[in-house]
């Protein structure tokens, strides 16, 4: 756009004076000067905005633009040199890297336009014109130069924030990206280690609790011919230890297909109890606060329960349970007594 608009200028310059040579012929040398002036100035800004460059390479093409844009000032007196001039800046001001590189091209460009100025009122005059009015002719231009400055780059800074912020938004998205892939492998390693988890936790609970009630029922059948109540005993046990195998393996069908228990740990706890009841006969009376625990202590205090009735049951032939769990001072107390047996410690 900046190389379409400088050529466009440029020939309206060109056919500026072309019309004051058609009047005067003589002038053609001037008009020749004019021409090479323009072709230097349109090659330079080729150069500039098309070929890749090095630092100094640019530097020189911008002294040369400079020139160039100063020399059609002595051909032209109209708004078009000026314009010509800001086209020139303004393809610095938008390769300068830095608001203060900006201003120094400024403070450097602002006198050569003076001087420029200077040179032609001069020559136009013979002399005659002094500093104050070569000072005055030049203010329109040179404040036109300022506000050029001021628009140009506030506009650039404008652009460059918004850019940036652009560039980080992109960014952002990128990261978030990123994130969410590292979160979906995360949660596929979590999936992963549940499943074994719950692989585990049947073998070690369901398992262990189907291999008691196969030996619990194989005792009963040899010794039923025997003791009766004893293979009676047995035979329930291998009831109640069947019935938590059982919910175990629910409990872990249930996690593994992605199903969430929405029962509370006390309502759990209870249920529990009861279900020990009904399979046994026994008598449990508990004392149980509604807790809040995490998954993790949920499924141990379950477990827990489920064990010490089945052992007590099993092992202590106990007929009536006390359970109790509450949270003091931060600690959960879990306590589970029975009226069975026990066992000789020195034993």
């Amino acid at each position: 756009m900046i190389f379409i608009i400088l050529v466009c200028l440029e020939g309206l310059i060109f056919l500026q004076y072309f019309g004051d040579f058609l009047e005067d012929v003589s002038r053609w040398k001037t008009l020749v000067l004019l021409l090479s002036v323009e072709a230097v100035l349109t090659v330079t800004e080729w150069f500039t905005l098309f070929v890749k460059k090095d630092e100094v390479s640019k530097r020189f093409l911008y002294a040369i633009d400079s020139l160039a844009a100063s020399a059609l000032m002595f051909f032209s007196d109209g708004t078009y040199p000026i314009v010509v001039y800001m086209l020139v800046l303004t393809e610095f001001y938008i390769d300068s890297k830095h608001k203060n590189a900006s201003i120094v091209v400024f403070c450097v460009f602002l006198p050569v336009y003076i001087m420029s100025n200077a040179v032609k009122f001069f020559l136009l005059t013979n002399g005659e014109i002094g500093i104050l009015q070569i000072l005055t002719r030049s203010f329109g231009g040179v404040f036109a130069l300022f506000i050029h400055f001021i628009i140009v780059n506030v506009a650039l800074a404008f652009y460059r924030q918004f850019l940036r912020l652009d560039r980080t938004t992109k960014e952002l998205d990128e990261s978030n990206r990123k994130l969410e892939k590292a979160y979906a492998m995360v949660a596929e390693v979590t999936a992963l280690e549940e499943r074994q988890r719950i692989a585990k936790e049947i073998h070690d609970t369901a398992g262990h609790s189907i291999t008691t009630v196969i030996m619990q029922t194989e005792a009963a059948k040899l010794i039923i011919d025997q003791d009766a109540e004893e293979a009676k005993n047995k035979i329930v046990a291998a009831n109640l230890q069947a019935r938590h195998a059982l919910e175990e393996l629910r409990d872990s069908v249930h996690l593994l297909s992605g199903m969430t228990g929405n029962m509370t740990l006390k309502m759990l706890l209870e249920h529990i109890i009861q279900e020990s009841m009904d399979g046994t006969g026994v008598k449990i009376r508990s004392q149980i606060e509604d807790l809040m625990v995490s998954d993790e202590k949920y499924r141990f205090l379950s477990n827990a329960l489920k064990e010490g009735i089945s052992n007590g049951l099993r092992h202590g032939k106990a007929t009536a349970f006390w359970f109790e769990l509450k949270e003091e001072d931060g600690e959960i107390f879990f306590l589970l007594s029975d009226n069975g047996a026990g066992f000789n410690g020195e034993a």
